[in-house]
């Protein structure tokens, strides 16, 4: 009775030892005795115990690896780069992936210092921000060639990062913000300029304007009294255009001088003239003006 007791502990010992799990997206290496045997699945496995062993359980999920490397680019200017390469061991080569690579993130290292110190040298410091993409496909071009034979899959390459030293910073922040000063003080000249011009034209169409309205007017007065004079020939018998006219200017002078006289802020304005001599009066306002007009070029 003990020995079946011993027997069936030993048995259940033998089976629970045998019987192993193993995860979704996950493999087990199995070796017998040192060597490799195989490779086990997701799921309920058996082996054989003391006989084989689980070597390493991998993972076949997608890793990253994030690789900051220091460099120089064509003019001379060393900046720090991070390269994220995100990768995955192939279901089909997991063997290679085990036994033919020593420290795999470590060599996949050195591809990427290799790849991006050899394109890196080539740009121009303010190209690199730009071609960040292409150095990022350089860099997965190379690794997914070698990387293969080797049981791994180079999903994506990413440049993450692109940091310059910090007086390199501060001297294309000053660069940039002179670029900005010196586009808006353009645009403030440029508006200015709009805004004189526009001004000058809203002048010269004013100026326009006057004119023909200073025109109509002087044109209206001309008619006015071109009728008025003509009316007061036919109304008084005997009296010529030219003694009405001359009426007429007398008055409106009479009523110019009420005017004058009648403001607190008038000027005086003298103007030669015979008060007895109503006849010539005509001819001395005309002369007047005249006297005035030069008076007036000569100031």
């Amino acid at each position: 009775m003990e020995v079946l007791i011993i027997l069936a502990v030993v048995v259940g010992v033998v089976l629970f030892a045998s019987i192993f799990t193993v995860e979704q997206q996950t493999c087990a290496i199995i070796e017998r005795f040192g060597k490799f045997h195989r490779i086990a699945g997701p799921g309920l496995n058996i082996l054989i115990p003391i006989i084989d062993q689980i070597r390493l359980r991998l993972s076949l999920k997608i890793c990253q690896l994030d690789v900051n490397i220091e460099t120089k680019t064509q003019d001379n200017v060393f900046i720090n780069l991070m390269v994220s390469v995100q990768y995955r061991i192939l279901p089909a080569k997991i063997y290679e992936a085990f036994y033919m690579l020593q420290n795999p993130t470590k060599q996949i290292e050195a591809f990427v210092f290799d790849v991006v110190r050899a394109q890196v040298p080539k740009i121009l410091l303010d190209d690199v921000f730009e071609r960040k993409d292409d150095i990022a496909n350089a860099v997965k071009s190379e690794l997914s060639d070698v990387m293969a034979e080797f049981g791994y899959e180079i999903v994506k390459a990413l440049v993450t990062d692109i940091s310059p030293a910090n007086n390199v910073k501060a001297a294309m922040n000053e660069i940039n913000a002179a670029q900005r000063v010196r586009v808006a003080a353009t645009e403030k000249g440029e508006a200015e300029k709009i805004l004189k011009v526009k001004q000058a034209e809203a002048e010269a169409e004013a100026s326009i304007l006057h004119g023909k309205g200073l025109a109509g007017q002087r044109h209206a007065i001309v008619s006015g009294l071109k009728d008025s004079v003509e009316e007061f020939v036919r109304q008084v018998p005997g009296l010529s255009q030219k003694d009405v006219m001359e009426m007429v200017l007398l008055i409106q002078y009479i009523d110019t001088l009420k005017e004058i006289a009648g403001s607190s802020k008038s000027n005086v304005i003298f103007v030669p003239h015979s008060p007895g001599n109503v006849s010539d009066l005509a001819s001395q306002l005309r002369e007047s003006i005249i006297i005035g007009q030069q008076m007036n070029k000569m100031e």
